[in-house]
């Protein structure tokens, strides 16, 4: 279907991010699949090419465009060809708006050149052991201490966990508040007591770098504290919906090249005399997949439209996040099964594609956390 929402200059990035991807990424994915992180020059490269915070002004750096849909270029790109490793988007869509929005001047000047060059990385640390999605359950805790505050806890499952050199710690400053004792500090690498656990072994997106962080008394100067005291949880739930966007755009750009290399594969591979495509019950799936994909695109571009315009509420990104999510699932599953007994050999994209999207529907609150939102919303 055509789309409506880009114009010739996001396309023309489109062709650049494509220039990059053939250049800086694939020629080394393998190897990084291999390694369990990417390195940092690959970051340092995006940063040169402008991929690096577009949205951050000029003056610290960035591209000065606020047009979050180059992002959504960037992403779809990165998705179609199937390289997860650069957790770019991490990066980007999500801790470029907490710095971006909760910055003071100094922390500004101090953090944004090098986070827009790729020599300051960035991750974000909410989730806990024994937390999960449940960010009100989270128990690192930073008592202040005159100029400093003192961080203990743990966190989990962090993407770029490896080499962030700015993380964004989700901890409680007032243990006694709930919800209102939730403040963000931003740890920088070095600090005495910040050490990184074991670069965890997942299922798939094996290229991207994702660690247990440890935090004994971490002290903290007050100067890293990001935005208010006590107002974390609020930016937390303001953030969350373009994250929850970002991940749904991702995964039906996946949705679409996973079903267009298996569309290709049931043109050309022939059993019984003729091509895996004619057989009715393969053509009737392929006929699904083709209409939940545009129908799934139309509500996507919908919510990318209201973005751009600063009018997407939570729950329209909880919906999105979690039909997407669950549609790539389902349509990488029913791909694999029409490669048949080539749709498991990892030498083939769809195999590997299967082993990466199943996170889709857990990181970034799970499909069952967004159907509680959308249920909420509903005053049932």
């Amino acid at each position: 279907m055509a789309r409506e929402i880009f114009t010739d200059e996001h396309e023309a990035f489109r062709d650049t991010v494509r220039s990059f991807i053939e250049k800086e990424i694939t020629p080394h994915h393998e190897q990084w699949e291999r390694d369990g992180i990417v390195s940092r020059e690959v970051w340092q490269a995006a940063g040169r090419q402008g991929l690096l915070g577009i949205e951050v002004p000029e003056e610290y750096g960035g591209g000065g465009n606020e047009d979050y849909r180059y992002y959504v270029v960037l992403n779809e790109e990165f998705a179609k060809a199937n390289v997860h490793g650069p957790g770019f988007s991490v990066h980007n869509d999500i801790n470029g708006a907490y710095l971006l929005k909760l910055c003071d001047e100094e922390q500004k000047k101090r953090w944004l050149p090098g986070y827009c060059s790729g020599d300051l990385i960035t991750g974000i640390a909410m989730t806990e052991p024994q937390a999960g999605s449940d960010l009100q359950g989270i128990k690192t805790t930073a008592i202040k201490d005159g100029d400093e505050y003192v961080l203990n806890g743990s966190k989990t499952f962090i993407s770029n966990g490896i080499l962030a050199d700015l993380v964004i710690v989700v901890a409680k400053t007032d243990p006694s508040a709930g919800a209102k004792g939730v403040s963000l500090l931003v740890v920088e690498r070095g600090m005495e007591g910040f050490e990184r656990g074991r670069n965890l072994d997942k299922v798939g997106m094996h290229a991207q770098d994702t660690a247990e962080l440890f935090f004994d008394n971490v002290r903290v100067p007050k100067a890293n504290l990001l935005g208010e005291e006590g107002m974390g949880f609020i930016y937390l739930m303001q953030n969350l919906a373009r994250e929850r966007l970002s991940i749904g755009a991702t995964a039906v750009a996946a949705a679409e090249s996973a079903f267009e290399q298996t569309l290709e594969y049931c043109k050309t591979r022939e059993a019984f005399g003729r091509p895996i495509g004619r057989f009715q019950h393969n053509r009737f799936t392929l006929a699904e997949m083709k209409t939940e994909i545009t129908v799934a695109r139309s509500f996507t571009d919908d919510c990318i439209r209201k973005e751009s315009k600063g009018e997407l509420g939570a729950e329209e990104a909880a919906m999105l996040k979690y039909w997407n999510t669950e549609l790539l699932k389902s349509v990488v599953d029913r791909c694999v099964q029409l490669h048949g007994g080539y749709g498991y050999m990892t030498e083939y994209p769809i195999a590997k594609a299967y082993q990466d999207v199943r996170i889709q529907t857990i990181f970034g609150g799970t499909t069952e956390i967004m159907k509680e939102i959308i249920g909420r919303s509903l005053g049932v």
